[in-house]
């Protein structure tokens, strides 16, 4: 019994080293036939393997540890015995049995383990969503637990309970909760139950919001758990979770194809419907919804297998949802849907409420009761995310009631909160992401812009519904030595890569690239460099003076110009941009040439044709979709012509308002281009300036003259990683130069030039948010670059650097330096200025 009793207690610190205690335990009491030490030592055995994700060995030897207590004539042993067989049971999908074993157990309990048995009865409830009963167990559990002074059984509770108040979104209550958990684990000596409550802090904080914060619990936790060889399966759910939230689809939906193939090989069936809604989700956000209606069905099919009628309820919204969204309309009776909102309401899900709401509404005849349920999230004190679905809601209640103020009111308010929430993380392709949640509000606030007939109003919820995450002042992360390791290490092995390519070296490049990245989203944000109010058309006719401004939205084309906005329909582009790119590849071959200008002249006549009021002056263009990797300089009516571009009107103003850059002027020549070093060394003598070529340009050389100068120009190979565009990079002496260097930078050049390929092309996500090498110059601080869009040959770059620094050096402005040197040297047409353009 002793050496039961000490397996047993192995087992509660650590399963993993504590196992192969329990199982010697239990076979020397089997042989020695002591019923009551072989029922502990196979409950602790059974424990064991319940952590290790054996499910099926769990049950097996939790069902012979039971018979073993009632051989022993010891109702206590064989209910203890039952409550934690329940736990198994549960995991493999049946919370009915669950309960019953549960409540089979409770009346031979009495103290400590009738408590420790209805935590496990609390469990159960809670998984089938039953929360306010859930939270009265724990409730009831936990004073019984504090009187006896069993602080391992308090551990517990609070972790459970504290799962409940995050599911209730009673954050407070549920960081209280873990806290004292987690000190409480310290004290006991659990290292594996703290990896396991900063994964239940991650969960929380992905309710609450704060991704950044729970990304970082998240990682600790799969760290301490990892090295302790426990289950993943749920931190790869609920990382999955977190990562949706922050609207990167395509990661979350490979953390939850890992948690499900681990729940699967693990037979925790419970989990794998959770999994499959949550693969639902994913498949939405990103435009699949056929995808998501598989997963969401598949779900509810699971959840009632399950007996779980509250989420075989939110499995049906997910249903819902997913043919609403591919066009369908369901006939659906009004009883069932308030049903499902009641259910949902009732189960304490108030995102979910929300949404279903807001379906609801789309799907009754009458949907004003539900849009003003659904409206009601927006005076919640919940998530960002769940009181932006009510501003939603209320924005569609005043549209349909024909408020057209109220409408635009209660849209700015969604996206306020929603700009609030991306500028809450510090990593750029967090809040890019993160910008997926507005495509809705944004597109009724487009809506009922248009809606109105003020061209002044199209103008701002247009530029309220572009590049919301680039910041109207630069944010710097901090310094942070471990990145700064992980980024050199990724440039000795991307150097070692092009000497010798090596799938080894493939490998470890992925993998330091995962950790650089995953190390950079633990930032928290900073929402000072929010914009939350767009450029007027007063602020913009001032600024542009002699200059026309045309922004191209879903539809329309509006034009700023001497102050006035105007508002005209927008024609089908076709395939036309993707025709003028392709044929400005492919140069050099004469089949193309016709393609080119039969392309480009159509697409001319679309985009910059009946603007009449733009007519002979120089332009300030803000491009949508496609169009921002456009060759704008191969349009007829822009050959010769001072043109710049800007992510949207509001960033170009604010760019046009950076004091005139001081400071030297640098030029920098890449490795294995046989024109850069003559190029830069031209570029700098012109400029009377610094060149730094051959060894001398190393990234830290580079760096360092990013950090001071006023003018860089930087000759050199350039590589757009459209998978992940913050590794996009400019290869030097030493390494690339990416991104992630930029954005660590103090400042940088008033005016850049990257004569390297595709280095002023970015990646477009949704609602126009960008990302990319040149984007990251701009959100940095610089005022002005000149990039190409795409590649470009070293033969023909040269002479277009030279001409246009000819005429920066002669005092002309970066826009119309870079118009004159390409009106005579036309084959480097892909060049393209990028913001203010005329400081």
């Amino acid at each position: 019994m002793d050496a039961a009793t000490e397996a047993l207690a192995a087992v509660d610190r650590d399963p993993g080293s504590g196992l192969p205690l329990a199982e010697r335990a239990a076979r020397r009491a089997v042989r020695a036939g002591d019923a009551a030490a072989a029922s502990t030592a196979e409950r602790a055995w059974g424990h064991a393997l319940l952590h290790k994700g054996n499910l099926a060995g769990a049950v097996r030897h939790l069902g012979r540890a039971a018979a073993w207590g009632t051989r022993a004539g010891s109702p206590q042993l064989t209910a203890e015995a039952r409550h934690k067989l329940a736990f198994a049971v549960l995991q493999r999908g049946r919370p009915q049995a669950a309960l019953r074993e549960v409540d089979a157990a409770l009346p031979d309990l009495a103290g400590v383990a009738a408590a420790r048995a209805r935590a496990q009865r609390g469990i159960v409830l809670h998984t089938m969503g039953r929360l306010d009963e859930a939270l009265a167990e724990y409730d009831v559990a936990l004073r019984v637990l504090r009187r006896a002074a069993d602080r391992l059984g308090v551990q517990r509770m609070l972790i459970n309970r504290a799962l409940v108040h995050a599911d209730r979104h009673a954050f407070a209550a549920a960081e209280r909760d873990l806290a004292e958990a987690e000190q409480l684990a310290r004290e006991l000596g659990r290292p594996l139950t703290i990896g396991l409550i900063a994964n239940n802090l991650g969960l929380m904080e992905t309710l609450r919001g704060d991704v950044p914060a729970a990304l970082r619990d998240l990682d600790r936790a799969e760290r301490i758990i990892g090295a302790h060889g426990a289950q993943l399966g749920t931190l790869h759910q609920d990382r999955a979770e977190l990562l949706l939230s922050a609207g990167l689809t395509a990661e979350a939906l490979a953390a939850a194809g890992r948690a499900v193939s681990t729940y699967r090989r693990e037979h925790r069936h419970l989990k794998v419907p959770e999994v499959q809604l949550l693969l639902a989700q994913a498949e939405l956000l990103a435009g699949h919804p056929d995808a998501a209606g598989r997963h969401a069905a598949a779900a509810q099919r699971g959840f009632r297998a399950q007996d779980r009628p509250a989420y075989a309820e939110l499995a049906r919204l997910g249903v819902l949802r997913a043919r609403l969204a591919g066009g369908a309309r369901p006939r659906v009776p009004v009883a069932v849907l308030d049903a499902m909102l009641a259910t949902l309401t009732t189960a304490g899900w108030p995102g979910a409420a929300t949404d279903a709401a807001l379906v609801a509404a789309r799907l009754a005849t009458d949907g004003r009761p539900y849009l003003a349920r659904a409206a009601a999230a927006a005076r919640s004190r919940g998530p960002a995310l769940v009181r932006a679905r009510g501003w939603y809601a209320r924005a569609l209640q005043c549209q349909a009631a024909g408020d057209g103020p109220g409408t635009l009111a209660a849209t700015r308010a969604g996206l306020r909160i929603l700009d609030e929430h991306g500028w809450a993380m510090g990593a750029t392709d967090l809040r890019v992401h993160a910008a997926a949640h507005r495509a809705d509000l944004a597109a009724l606030g487009l809506e009922a812009a248009r809606a109105t007939g003020r061209p002044d109003t199209l103008l701002e919820f247009s530029e309220r519904a572009r590049a919301s995450r680039l910041p109207a002042t630069p944010v710097r992360p901090p310094d942070d030595p471990v990145l700064t390791e992980l980024l050199a290490r990724l440039r000795a092995v991307t150097r070692d890569r092009a000497d010798r390519p090596a799938a080894r070296l493939l490998a470890r490049q992925a993998r330091l690239e995962r950790q650089i990245r995953d190390r950079s989203r633990h930032l928290d944000g900073n929402a000072a460099g929010a914009v939350d109010r767009p450029a007027t058309a007063r602020a913009l006719g001032g600024a542009l003076g002699a200059w026309g401004l045309v922004e191209y939205t879903r539809g329309n084309v509006i034009t700023v110009v001497d102050g006035k906005v105007r508002v005209r329909p927008l024609g089908d582009l076709g395939d036309l941009v993707d025709r003028v790119v392709f044929a400005a590849t492919r140069l050099g071959r004469p089949a193309t040439a016709a393609l080119l200008k039969d392309a480009a002249a159509r697409l001319d006549a679309l985009l910059l044709g009946p603007l009449s009021e733009v007519d002979g002056r120089p332009l300030v263009l803000v491009p949508t979709g496609p169009l921002h990797s456009l060759p704008w300089a191969l349009l007829p009516s822009c050959a010769g012509r001072p043109v710049t571009v800007a992510p949207s009107a509001t960033l170009w103003l604010h760019a046009h308002s950076r004091a005139t850059g001081g400071g030297p002027v640098v030029a920098v020549a890449g490795p294995r281009l046989a024109q850069a070093a003559p190029e830069a060394t031209a570029v700098a003598a012109m400029h009377g300036g610094t060149a730094l070529t051959g060894a001398a340009a190393t990234v830290a050389a580079t760096l360092a003259a990013l950090g001071t100068a006023g003018l860089v120009h930087l000759a050199a190979h350039g590589r757009l990683s459209a998978e992940n565009p913050l590794f996009s990079d400019i290869a030097l002496a030493d390494g690339p130069l990416m991104v992630y260097d930029v954005e660590r930078l103090p400042r940088v050049p008033h005016t850049l030039v990257l004569a390297a390929c595709e280095s002023g092309r970015p990646v477009v996500r949704t609602g126009d948010e960008l990302l990319g090498l040149g984007v990251a110059f701009l959100a940095r601080g610089a005022a002005q670059l000149i990039a190409p869009v795409l590649p470009v040959p070293d033969a023909s770059t040269r002479p277009l650097m030279l001409a246009f620094h000819a005429g920066l050096a002669a005092g002309r402005a970066p826009a119309v330096a870079l118009a004159d040197a390409q009106l005579h040297n036309p084959e480097a047409a892909s060049f393209v200025c990028i913001g203010a353009g005329f400081r």
